[in-house]
């Protein structure tokens, strides 16, 4: 296995699914999303898997400004715009290669191998 966590060091979520990992032995790579955030393509490649660009957004954030924004500006722009606020993307973003999780989903992570 090949993991990586793209989450921030405050988010409760993001905590869990490192222990997850850490009490299993698993190894892994944490990715901070406020010092790094994510690639294009690792982004699409993960919206791929999750649904779209769509679920990939925590409508729920603390940001309502650049969320309202982001849900109403020109779909060939939002990708842009998520990437430049990786603050709106839900966490964690869990990824084993080509497979990929949205927030904390234990009981997918168990399946992987």
């Amino acid at each position: 296995m090949n993991i990586q966590i793209f989450g921030t060091k405050k988010c409760n979520d993001t905590k869990k699914a490192e222990r997850f990992f850490k009490e299993r032995g698993i190894k892994y790579q944490f990715i901070d999303m406020k010092e790094k955030g994510m690639s294009k393509g690792e982004f699409r490649s993960v919206a791929e898997v999750n649904g779209g660009i769509e679920n990939m957004v925590n409508w729920d954030g603390k940001d309502k400004d650049m969320l309202a924004l982001i849900k109403y500006i020109a779909d060939e722009d939002k990708l842009e715009k998520i990437l430049e606020n990786p603050s709106v993307i839900r966490t964690p973003v869990v990824r084993n290669g080509k497979q990929s999780t949205l927030g904390y989903q234990p009981e997918v992570w168990k399946e992987w191998k």
